[in-house]
């Protein structure tokens, strides 16, 4: 408790002695030993060092090269209560990670865990006896509602490795046999037991942590909490600390502070609804944090509230803005500099680059001009995935729009509707407020007013809206350009109404497909590689997957998650088919499309959306049609943030091929059959692309013929 820690520039101050001159980089989580004297850390080059906090003299501990940055910030060392051993754990090959512990004497870092299952590093036990760790070895299967598929999650247990062979399982059972000793007590025999107490107290504190790593997984002990998604573990004597959140697919949604007492073996839970948590060096106080500034010191003890928090609406600081913008400008160079991938920096002078562009800052107005420089910085790179954003800046406040899923049309000065946007008849998930059982407004009628307001007052329709976006309105509403016999209706508003006309989008290509093949193809459309064109994908593809062919639309995918699951669902081939007696033969997989495929791409598909058709080709699902994707495959993870909240991103990785050649940056994947974009026949509803995608994959059906072999004949088996 006596010294306080930073990480800040090179400058001195009033109060502060510079501990380390480490030069360039960034370095995350800092751990003090219970002895004050030596710092475990980890830079951005994945090194975990230990320094002298007196003398600033540092020691490689070792390399961690799977972690990155969103690693590097949820880095975790533990040291034992004598500053002897400091232990964490680090990815290996096989994508588990194994506990290590560095011993700060000999100068060695001991694998302590196989890796065989993946442990992650909790915290030593301060009575020397244990290490606390998580682990994943509880498997306990998910299975698809759609196919038979699987998944393993809420795998982490809560386990205790005895520090020695000598040391008993914490769940070990005892003995319940009492045994009675009368003895006469004396005021001498009073003081030698005193004298002892004291002489025990002080070796104690003198004890070293003995470590026999002979046998050290053998004596993991998994602790009774039950499995889950459970980290963040600390210990004080005789109890461990953890949090648990939310097990996958519970409903539940708050984050608890749970401690196991090994003496009453029995998990107790401390504090519910908070977002984490700090123990005490001295183990007795918990900071408990819940959103983003709400703060409480509650005690190590079961059913805490947060009845008095931390008075942070007091704090205040002084910005000098031109200051700050140079800070801005510097970091956001040091960030490319420390974790781009290519450590040449494709080549450019970097350094030369931050004098060249750091001089605009002077002409900066606004933190929207910092942007623009800084943008111009990370240009110079030439690489995908190189944005810039945010900050300390004054927006003007906007006011939502409300409405109604509709197309509107201008007759005799009154707005009518002239189309409801609809999507298939199958997708509720949003529809527009007229298409509500009991509204009854159909296309051809006319809104003559909200909330009793004459719509034609405003040039617009949707001026109307304005500021009621999601909630409850009343239309005037009749089949011709006047009140007389007109009727109102409540509905309530969308805030939005893209969802809704991209399901129509969807629905009116899907039907072009269906009617021009016969039935025979199915139309699949992905608007991303993140979770929302995983739902389309998966939405889509289990309604169609028993059709003769397939067109994957991606065109203007924006990209997300590399997409080698997307490929996998649509690359799934025949293994077996099995006959019945009665009812239709099964295939297997139960659920696979083993069709003709083809996929749409163009110049908006980008990512992740240069990854899916280049996988699609790559595993020869079938022709991708349309124009060159954007090509840019130089993706990110993760980077620190500026200090006004504003960020800059990285690109820390770049895709090469399996035959050791980059893939194409900047220059995208090239169709198979190329059918430029035709924005006027689109206009007019005639989607050329699609429709050289329907011609292309009917050719293959045809070529191909039926795509399920006939049964084999009877056999006489007696």
């Amino acid at each position: 408790g006596e010294y306080e820690l930073t990480i800040r520039d090179q400058k001195e101050g009033n109060r502060e002695k510079k501990i380390t001159d480490l030069g360039p980089g960034f370095r995350y989580q800092l751990y003090w030993s219970p002895d004050s004297k030596k710092l475990g850390f980890v830079d951005q080059t994945m090194t975990i060092m230990i320094v002298d906090a007196q003398t600033g003299v540092g020691e490689k501990v070792d390399q961690a090269p799977n972690l990155f940055e969103g690693g590097l910030r949820n880095f975790k060392v533990t040291w034992s209560g004598d500053s002897r051993w400091m232990a964490y754990d680090k990815g290996l090959d096989n994508g588990n990670s194994a506990i290590f512990i560095y011993d700060t004497e000999e100068k060695v870092s001991h694998q302590a865990t196989s890796g065989y299952y993946s442990d992650q590093i909790g915290a030593f036990d301060p009575d020397g006896k244990y290490l606390y760790v998580t682990t994943n070895r509880n498997f306990d299967p998910i299975y698809s509602d759609f196919d038979n598929s699987w998944v393993y999650p809420n795998a982490t247990g809560l386990a205790a490795i005895a520090l020695r062979a000598d040391v008993a399982s914490p769940l070990a059972p005892e003995n319940d046999t009492v045994a009675i000793v009368i003895e006469e007590e004396t005021e001498e025999k009073k003081k030698d037991e005193k004298d002892d107490e004291a002489s025990n107290d002080k070796e104690d504190e003198d004890k070293a942590v003995v470590i026999e790593f002979d046998g050290f997984e053998r004596r993991l002990i998994m602790l009774p909490p039950e499995p889950g998604n459970l980290g963040n573990v600390s210990a004080v004597s005789g109890k461990v600390i953890f949090q648990r959140r939310p097990n996958s697919g519970s409903s539940e949604t708050d984050r608890s502070i749970m401690y196991f007492d090994l003496e009453e073996q029995e998990e107790k839970k401390i504090i519910d609804g908070v977002n984490g948590y700090e123990l005490a060096a001295n183990g007795k106080k918990i900071l408990v944090v819940k959103g983003r500034v709400t703060a409480a010191i509650i005690d190590v003890a079961a059913d805490q509230k947060m009845e008095e928090t931390l008075n942070l609406s007091e704090m205040e600081m002084t910005v000098v803005p031109r200051d700050e913008w140079k800070q801005i400008f510097n970091d956001a160079w040091r960030f490319e500099r420390d974790f781009f991938y290519d450590k040449s920096m494709h080549g450019v002078d970097w350094t030369g680059l931050r004098t060249h562009y750091g001089q605009l800052l002077d002409h900066a107005m606004n933190r929207d001009d910092v942007n623009f420089i800084i943008g111009e910085l990370i240009a110079e790179l030439n690489a995908s995935h190189t944005y810039r954003g945010g900050g300390d800046q004054e927006d003007a406040e906007e006011k939502s729009v409300g409405y109604l899923g509709v197309d509107w049309a201008v007759d005799q000065g009154h707005f009518k509707v002239e189309k409801i946007i609809r999507g298939g008849d199958w997708d509720n998930e949003v529809r527009s407020p007229l298409d509500m059982p009991g509204v009854n407004v159909k296309k051809g009628d006319f809104i003559l007013a909200v909330n009793g307001v004459a719509l034609n007052e405003y040039s617009d329709p949707w001026g109307a809206f304005e500021g009621l976006a999601g909630k409850t309105v009343e239309l005037t509403v009749n089949n011709k350009p006047d009140y007389d016999g007109a009727r109102t209706v409540v509905v309530e508003t969308l805030s939005d109404e893209t969802r809704l006309r991209n399901l129509a989008w969807i629905e009116q290509n899907r039907k072009e497909v269906d009617e021009a093949t016969g039935g025979k193809v199915g139309y699949i459309y992905v608007p991303s590689t993140g979770r929302d064109g995983q739902e389309e994908l998966v939405r889509q593809f289990y309604a169609q997957w028993n059709k003769e062919g397939l067109i994957i639309d991606e065109r203007f995918n924006n990209g997300g998650q590399i997409p080698d699951r997307f490929i996998e669902l649509l690359n799934r081939k025949p293994l077996a088919y099995w006959s019945v007696r009665d009812g239709k033969n099964w295939q297997w997989p139960p659920v696979a499309n083993f069709g003709s495929m083809v996929m749409l791409a163009n110049g908006w598909s980008g990512s992740g959306g240069d990854a899916f058709p280049d996988y699609f080709q790559k595993a020869g699902l079938g022709p991708v049609i349309g124009t060159r994707t954007w090509g840019g495959l130089i993706g990110l993870s993760g980077s620190p943030s500026l200090i006004d909240g504003g960020g800059v991103t990285v690109p820390t990785f770049r895709m090469y091929n399996p035959d050791g050649t980059w893939f194409k940056e900047g220059y995208g994947v090239e169709p198979d059959i190329e059918v430029k974009e035709d924005p006027t026949e689109l206009a007019k509803g005639n989607d050329t692309q699609l429709k050289a995608a329907i011609k292309q994959v009917m050719e293959q059906i045809d070529k191909r013929g039926p795509i399920h072999p006939p049964a084999p004949g009877k056999e006489k088996r007696s």
